[in-house]
């Protein structure tokens, strides 16, 4: 029996060191510091005070200012001040929430932005809150083309093993319904997943300005299911290279579709779609890294109201 027990012992030891791993923090990935915009809608559609939040240094922003990325923080939110024909209207769908004492958490919502204005003006809007590393650029003037509006991805050379992260869903009942605040909203079938995933790309540039991509590796994961206690280093695995044939592939970690493209600024400073061309070799170095996490994963504008997510504590793992 002493014999078996030192046996064990001695296994639980050889197995521990292998299966650690080391943390990179993300900047400002513990979700504790976070910018408060106080922003006045037009009196046309009810003029109505709104505070918006935004992953930074902690700070409170008075009046209808655009905002970019503050105090060398990564992160952008779906939180969005939009100015279209004068009229001012904001869309929150992100909050920093209070996790335990002194500790915040980001807490994503899928809602319903409503806008009426006089009886000129009546419309829903679908909005998923989520974060993601990379920059919006307001004010937004329409909401065609949603991803030209923002750039999608940092610069970003390591291969990490994984993302590492702490989270909890709330998945409520009922199909997902489409709402982009032009005809009426419509209800599709299925439901909708919250989502959070990493992206490694190796990007280069034409001599026409235009970006490309391979995807050199990838961790997707969707949330079905509502869990409503903390799940704490939650570990997502980033696989390298093609992962097509792999057993655990699903359609939804495929290369992202070109009419789909996510945008980024190019050498001449013009905002251009990233075009992932293929698969690079499970060996590449990245370029760059995208990390998002969202309370909804299907095109812009449709989702399921009331779909939430809650995350804390990104790093890298190796």
């Amino acid at each position: 029996m002493r014999r078996i027990f030192i046996m064990a012992a001695i296994a639980v030891l050889a197995v521990g060191p292998m299966s650690a791993i080391t943390l990179e923090n993300i900047a400002f990935g513990n979700m504790n510091q976070w910018v408060k915009r106080t922003i006045k809608e037009s009196s046309v559609i009810g003029g109505n005070t709104r505070t918006l939040y935004e992953i930074a240094p902690n700070a409170t922003i008075e009046g209808s200012k655009p905002y970019s990325n503050m105090g060398g923080s990564p992160w952008a939110t779906s939180n969005v001040l939009a100015k279209v024909a004068g009229v001012t209207k904001t869309s929150n769908a992100v909050y920093g929430e209070q996790r335990a004492s002194g500790d915040y958490c980001a807490k994503m919502c899928t809602i319903l932005e409503h806008v009426k204005a006089l009886g000129m003006i009546n419309m829903d809007v679908l909005v998923s809150g989520s974060i993601f590393l990379g920059q919006v650029f307001e004010p937004i003037k329409s909401t065609k083309n949603p991803y030209g509006k923002m750039e999608m991805g940092i610069p970003y050379t390591k291969r990490p093993t994984c993302l590492v992260f702490d989270y909890k869903v709330t998945v409520p009942q009922g199909n997902k319904i489409y709402s982009s605040g032009f005809g009426s909203k419509k209800t599709l079938q299925g439901q909708d997943y919250a989502e959070v995933y990493v992206l490694l790309q190796q990007r280069w540039e034409d001599k026409d300005g235009n970006l490309h991509a391979k995807r050199v590796g990838t961790g997707r994961e969707r949330f079905g299911k509502t869990v409503s206690n903390w799940v704490n280093g939650h570990q997502l695995t980033i696989h390298y290279g093609d992962i097509t044939k792999q057993s655990f592939y699903k359609s939804y970690m495929g290369l992202i579709s070109k009419e789909n493209s996510y945008y980024a600024r190019n050498s001449k400073g013009k905002m251009v779609p990233v075009i992932e061309e293929g698969w690079a070799d499970a060996n590449a170095t990245p370029t760059h890294v995208l990390v998002m996490a969202s309370s909804g994963c299907g095109t812009a504008y449709v989702g399921t109201v009331g779909m939430t997510l809650w995350v804390d504590n990104f790093a890298f793992g190796f």
